[in-house]
């Protein structure tokens, strides 16, 4: 009875604790300070309660500090095996700590131990469905498959069932197994019939489809979405669909059927395709159509897209053949120019750069020694960020898409949807974007982008 009155203890204490302290910065100094005092004269960490461990890696890991948050996980593993209620948010803490770091063989061997005692909770749900995609992230597609494959069975109503049917199809895609695919589109059309995941279902079949280069099959499939209209919730719209049409028509030897899609995607300053239609219209030679398409920047625009910090930019992105109005497109998205701004998961500054980025390449930017909070130094944290941005703009060949996807969904993510890409160009490259949050996230990058390249030079002086 004591232990379970113990658990119900610590359950209480992360409802009306953790969660909200967990990201503040002042809550992280005390915890970082107490824990310098909470060691023996070997340095060696003293056992605490549980409770307060728990707290401590909760702080370290919301911030961003895994190796720290690791150190009070072992604590409680080592000395409170018994408490049953924490131990799986302790596994998956441990697991999804590894994952960020992109440690994914460690994180699977984590994963493994929470689902094989813990699968009946959220978090061992959760950990299958992140055990799957560690193993896309090791390239071990068909592994990856099979545990989706897991998921759909043991939890045909999970929190997750719909991006494991999702990630299913690509997975299978990925290796190479494309009749497989193709019926997991099936069933999954199947199974959530006039939802939004219908609609993400037909999308991978045409993805997968220009991949394989089978136009036909390609205009097919984005004809039966644009026939269903209802792309509400989804993480695709008409416009794209139109684009990736257009694309296939093309590709497929049908230049006066591709110039009319093209066509009929509208050009506005706020439509991604929009504009690269325009662009596409161009490459075809009708560059009068495409001139008396092409959307206009009104200059009273220059109010929502300022030059701030202009001479930090300058000095720092320019050297790194970094176009200046690229920083301020992200900065713009990440933190609408604040110095100070903080995200829940512990982003910090002008850029929004997490502290286990920043040490990467803090060095290279020539800040040798730096903590968390000089972050929100605006100089510190472009420097930083141009840093970092110069590394995803090697990696991802200037596709500036690829980088925006990166900094928001991760390297490893980014360079698996370039590596799906077939050709590797903007359009392809954006329809591939796996979570709905980086696509969109794209998108308004580059639309801030292209504002901001039509409204100055690249000295960010206005035009």
């Amino acid at each position: 009875m004591k232990k379970i009155i113990r658990s119900f203890a610590i359950l209480l204490f992360f409802s009306f604790h953790i969660f909200a302290q967990t990201h503040n910065d002042a809550v992280l100094a005390r915890v970082t300070l107490q824990d310098k005092t909470s060691r023996d004269a070997s340095g060696k960490l003293n056992t605490l309660s549980a409770a307060e461990h728990l707290f401590r890696a909760d702080v370290y890991s919301a911030n961003r500090q895994f190796p720290q948050a690791r150190e009070h996980w072992q604590k409680i593993l080592d000395n409170y095996s018994t408490e049953a209620a924490a131990m799986p948010k302790v596994l998956f803490g441990i697991a999804r700590s590894y994952m960020w770091e992109r440690e994914y063989q460690k994180a699977v061997f984590w994963f493994d131990k929470l689902t094989k005692d813990y699968l009946g909770t959220k978090e061992g749900r959760e950990g299958l469905a992140y055990k799957g995609a560690s193993y896309v992230r090791m390239n071990k597609n068909a592994e990856a498959a099979i545990t989706y494959e897991q998921y759909t069975i043991m939890f045909p109503n999970g929190e997750k069932i719909e991006s494991a049917y999702l990630n299913l199809i690509d997975s299978l895609r990925e290796a190479k197994k494309y009749d497989e695919a193709n019926a997991w589109v099936d069933k999954t059309r199947l199974k959530f019939s006039g939802l939004p995941t219908e609609m993400n279902a037909l999308q991978a079949r045409l993805r997968m489809e220009i991949y394989r280069g089978n136009w036909d099959k390609a205009i097919s499939a984005a004809e039966m979405m644009l026939n269903l209209r209802d792309f509400g919730g989804s993480m695709t719209s008409a416009d794209e669909v139109k684009y990736l049409k257009a694309f296939a028509t093309e590709k497929g030897g049908r230049k006066s059927e591709a110039i009319a899609v093209y066509s009929s995607i509208a050009d506005t300053p706020t439509s991604y395709y929009g504009g690269l239609a325009t662009e596409k219209l161009k490459q075809l030679g009708l560059t009068t159509l495409a001139n008396n398409r092409a959307s206009s920047i009104p200059s009273s625009y220059a109010s929502s897209y300022p030059i701030i910090y202009r001479a930090e930019i300058l000095r720092y992105a320019k050297p790194r053949k970094i176009d200046p109005r690229f920083i301020l497109a992200i900065m713009k998205q990440e933190s609408s120019f604040r110095a100070r701004a903080k995200s829940p998961s512990a982003a910090r500054g002008l850029l929004q750069l997490v502290y286990d980025t920043a040490v990467k390449y803090n060095a290279n930017a020539g800040f040798p020694n730096i903590e968390a909070d000089d972050l929100y130094i605006p100089a510190t944290n472009i420097a930083i960020g141009s840093a970092y941005i110069a590394d995803l703009k090697n990696q991802f060949n200037d596709l500036y898409e690829a980088i925006a996807a990166s900094y928001n969904g991760g390297e490893d993510n980014a360079a698996r949807w370039l590596e799906r890409s077939k050709p590797k160009e903007a359009g392809i490259f954006a329809s591939e974007v796996g979570f709905a949050e980086t696509k969109n996230y794209v998108f308004k990058v580059m639309n801030n982008f292209r504002v901001y390249r039509q409204l100055y030079t690249e000295e960010l002086v206005k035009k």
